[in-house]
């Protein structure tokens, strides 16, 4: 299915907005549950870093589907919108004391650790609580990945996990403490990969791993997750309304060789909920130059940031514009020459006032909207609103 556009209602609400679909939400939590559900063990967590919207984080909570946080705010979130605390798991690698006292406080599942002084914060505040930490050491496994430098998480550069070599040393610490338990691995590569090779690259790594540690230490741990970065189809977003989470799960399924009992984690973000939404914006007015022509939006970068910061490509649809196509720059008004849409691009004739849709912003738009230029942050929109 497809998303779906109440153009005539749009025309009342003040742009600009993020409209989301509903049902294709539900549809795309469906197929992920559907998909996962083929293989015993497999348990999905929505990273809710991609999209905070407490009523989409209620629908999802309907889904049966757990949350994958990185700040305490983040697991506050989860749990205000009835996220069982025993399906929050808490990545970051900057977790503060105030954090940490929160996540013990509501008995969340699993902290994912990622270095050494963190554990030693958990266990110093675990113990004044008089309870046990589960923690899963992130491992920096050094697997790159064909992404975005930006996004890019799993190479030794990079300033997450533990990197590969000091596993065995960090283990100790843990073993060494009394209100930290080591339940298991966890693994991020990157985010938006659309090649099933990256992840069969994981595998290997993570299969290497558990037959050193189970050689040297005879360790098997209960748990492994493999973090996200599955990618959607930002080019053609109708053709792909939702990504392909077969194959998906069963390159995990097929490649990594898991342990009797042993349960895999996911950690979906943008596969989730991308699609699904929109930035609804009007022109307002159009702007021809010695060179270019501008059609100029009443959003801007403030209220849709990944094209100014990862020059992110976003379709861009004129939902109320049948004639003949022109080419244009589609930019905002706030005042930074990254203000930038898309340069050059083919779309019907706009007029002043015509209502555009920048397409596949459900993750990542409304959740890095700021108030820059003093912008009011834009409102969000579900079709059960209309």
């Amino acid at each position: 299915m497809k998303m779906k556009f109440p153009v005539e209602a749009f025309a009342s609400i003040e742009t600009p907005f993020y409209y989301y679909d509903v049902d294709l939400l539900k549809a795309t939590l469906d197929a992920v549950k559907r998909e996962a559900a083929k293989y015993e063990g497999f348990h999905v967590h929505y990273a809710i870093k991609a999209n905070y919207n407490h009523r989409l984080l209620e629908i999802v909570n309907q889904a049966g589907i757990g949350a994958d946080c990185v700040s305490g705010g983040e697991v506050r979130a989860a749990l205000n919108a009835g996220i069982p605390a025993g399906k929050v798991v808490f990545a970051g690698v900057g977790k503060t004391d105030k954090e940490i006292a929160l996540s013990l406080d509501a008995g969340i599942f699993c902290f994912n650790v990622e270095s050494v002084p963190e554990i030693e914060a958990i266990e110093r505040l675990a113990a004044e609580r008089g309870v046990v930490a589960q923690v899963a050491v992130r491992v920096n496994p050094n697997v790159g990945a064909h992404t975005h430098a930006n996004i890019t998480t799993g190479l030794a550069e990079n300033k997450f996990g533990v990197n590969y070599e000091q596993l065995d040393a960090v283990i100790d610490v843990i073993e060494s403490m009394s209100h930290v338990k080591l339940i298991g691995l966890h693994f991020h590569i990157g985010s938006q990969l659309l090649v099933m090779d990256d992840f069969i690259a994981l595998c290997c790594r993570i299969n290497e791993l558990q037959e050193l540690l189970v050689e040297t230490r005879g360790l098997v741990l209960p748990h492994i997750n493999v973090g996200g970065g599955l990618g959607i189809r930002y080019d053609f977003p109708d053709r792909y309304p939702i990504p392909d989470f077969e194959a998906y799960f069963a390159t995990y399924a097929n490649n990594l060789k898991l342990h009797p009992g042993q349960q895999l984690h996911f950690e979906l973000g943008r596969s989730l909920v991308a699609q699904c939404g929109a930035l609804i914006t009007r022109a307002t007015y159009i702007k021809n130059g010695t060179c270019k022509k501008f059609v100029i939006v009443d959003a801007g970068m403030n209220d849709l940031i990944r094209p100014a910061l990862y020059d992110a490509y976003h379709r861009i649809e004129n939902l109320t514009s049948d004639k003949p196509d022109e080419v244009y720059d589609v930019v905002g008004p706030v005042c930074e020459s990254s203000d930038v849409f898309c340069k050059d691009r083919r779309m019907p004739s706009t007029q002043r006032g015509d209502i555009l849709a920048i397409r596949s912003a459900g993750a990542y738009g409304e959740a890095m909207a700021f108030g820059y230029n003093c912008r009011e942050l834009p409102r969000a929109v579900l079709s059960t609103d209309i």
